[in-house]
């Protein structure tokens, strides 16, 4: 597909804050992110380390040790979406992601329903890693893991995290990096380690079934375990959540989303990996017979001292993916309150004084999971699991809005002006990104065959609710006629963001920076 261009600046380079101007906004938040910092964050968000533990169990359930492939095939895909996220931040660098990307490119009805179901998804996403988090702290306490346990060490993680958010964009890039590091020892160190030393399997066990399929066809079955890869590869996008925080926004964005998708894709590789050849009874746990093999496996390999190391590290990595997902969440209402977009918008749009947060949007990003971990824990024994995989839909909702809406641009003559560019290949780049997308949500709408009705059409009920809710407010509250935030402008943004790279407008003239 060729490498990605960064254009010649025939003129002076235009700084974050005349970015920023061009798009109709002031820099007012504190631009301490950097690189490493902004890639910590997606990557603690995509977090290789939660995916893997989360879903493993459920992938070898249903597709058996091949699986493993659905890492790479979601991987390719995701890329070819992150390259297309990265020319769309590169021209818009605005809190929010996909936000003001849906409304720049296309207008504010669209963007309202791309960031409604956004937000419901990471609402909900925040919700299912502190409840899958739980489990790490309650085995570090030595609590035994019961629903109401669940609950409450669910509610320390949202509330910690929470707190951790409060203090400024300083300390969340502190403890992204602390929860990279995590990842990485957790996911490829450990998975290097069961690979080398503690291989009970052959590798040819990635290529046999063991028998999953049952009586039916294994394409079914393989199908099935798309989850496992579909549940780990977004987070990415959080990178552009933080725009307006991070430091020369529209080049290192586009490069920390793919850092963010190619390191997350090779550790998720030796994570499931090594799982899989150091499983001491892996016909058990593709049975279906163990629920939660991963612990078993690491006391078997590393040893109770080893295994208790890594609740350690793996715990860290949990608080900080919960961190970065709601830091990523409450920005996304923030940019969306600004415009006047939301109900509660001007309450939601204030930043603190001090810290430099949005706090206020940061609270309804922890105070709703902590409602829904109290309706999960009233509820039936599979609702975590439904409203994961809702979750997961909603965000390829939202990303696949992106992508649709970027097409539809360059069908009408838009070259990404940002210094991130595709390029000639990137109109291809973008619509094998749609059609990767639109196979995605195929398999993850596709309903269950179990026969109890509102278990197999959770996912596809969940997106029409939370659809059905925000169109109906559309219709009815009209918040796109009452914000006057610019929509639909990509081709004009461009013109002028090449105008003024270059120094100088058509004629000579240097057109004025837009207040």
């Amino acid at each position: 597909m060729g490498d990605p261009q960064i254009p010649a600046q025939p003129g002076r380079p235009i700084d974050d804050g005349e970015h920023l101007a061009v798009l109709g906004y002031q820099d007012t938040f504190t631009r301490s992110m950097s690189l490493w910092s902004n890639f910590a964050l997606g990557f603690t968000y995509l977090s290789p380390l939660v995916g893997v533990y989360s879903l493993f169990a459920v992938a070898m359930s249903t597709g058996g040790p091949p699986s493993v492939f659905w890492i790479l095939i979601v991987g390719a895909g995701q890329l070819l979406v992150a390259l297309v996220f990265g020319e769309v931040v590169s021209q818009y660098p605005i809190h929010g992601g996909i936000y003001p990307w849906t409304r720049r490119l296309w207008g504010r009805r669209y963007a309202w329903m791309a960031a409604w179901i956004y937000i419901s998804a990471m609402i909900v996403t925040i919700t299912s890693v502190a409840q899958y988090g739980s489990g790490f702290l309650g085995s570090l306490v030595g609590l035994e893991v019961t629903p109401e346990a669940t609950l409450w060490l669910s509610v320390v993680l949202l509330v910690v995290a929470l707190a951790l958010n409060f203090a400024g964009t300083a300390t969340l890039s502190r403890v992204a990096q602390i929860g990279l590091a995590a990842e990485l020892v957790g996911v490829i160190a450990v998975g290097l380690y069961l690979l080398l030393f503690q291989r009970k399997q052959e590798f040819s066990v990635f290529f046999d079934s063991m028998g999953v399929e049952g009586e039916g066809s294994y394409t079914a079955a393989f199908m099935g375990a798309a989850l496992a890869g579909l549940f780990l590869f977004y987070g990415f996008e959080a990178c552009g959540d933080v725009a307006e925080e991070v430091s020369d926004a529209a080049r290192r964005i586009p490069r920390a989303m793919i850092m963010t998708i190619l390191v997350g894709g090779v550790s998720a590789l030796f994570s499931f990996c090594g799982y899989v050849m150091a499983a001491p009874n892996l016909q058990e746990i593709v049975n279906g017979e163990d629920a939660d093999p991963i612990p078993a496996i690491l006391d078997a390999s590393l040893g109770s001292t080893g295994a208790k190391i890594f609740l350690i590290i793996a715990l860290t990595a949990f608080l900080s993916c919960v961190l970065s997902l709601q830091a990523a969440a409450s920005r996304l209402i923030f940019s969306f309150a600004r415009d006047g977009m939301m109900p509660g918008h001007r309450w939601l749009s204030k930043v603190s004084g001090t810290a430099k947060v949005p706090t206020n949007a940061l609270i309804v990003a922890c105070s709703i999971p902590l409602i829904l971990c109290l309706i999960i824990y009233r509820g039936s024994e599979g609702l975590l699991t439904g409203i994961t995989s809702f979750a997961v839909l909603g965000i390829y909702v939202a990303f696949q809005s992106v992508v649709l809406a970027a097409l539809r641009q360059r069908i009408r003559g838009w070259r990404p002006a940002g210094p991130f560019s595709l390029g000639a290949v990137g109109t291809i780049v973008n619509v094998c990104a749609l059609a990767y997308g639109v196979f995605a949500m195929v398999l993850l709408a596709t309903p269950g065959s179990t026969g109890d009705v509102l278990a197999d059409w959770t996912v596809v009920i969940g997106l029409a609710v939370v659809s059905g809710t925000g169109l109906l407010y559309l219709l009815i509250a009209r918040p796109d006629a009452k914000s006057t935030a610019p929509s639909g402008d990509a081709l004009e943004v461009a013109v002028l963001l090449r105008e003024h790279r270059g120094g100088t407008a058509p004629g000579n003239q240097r057109t004025p920076l837009r207040k």
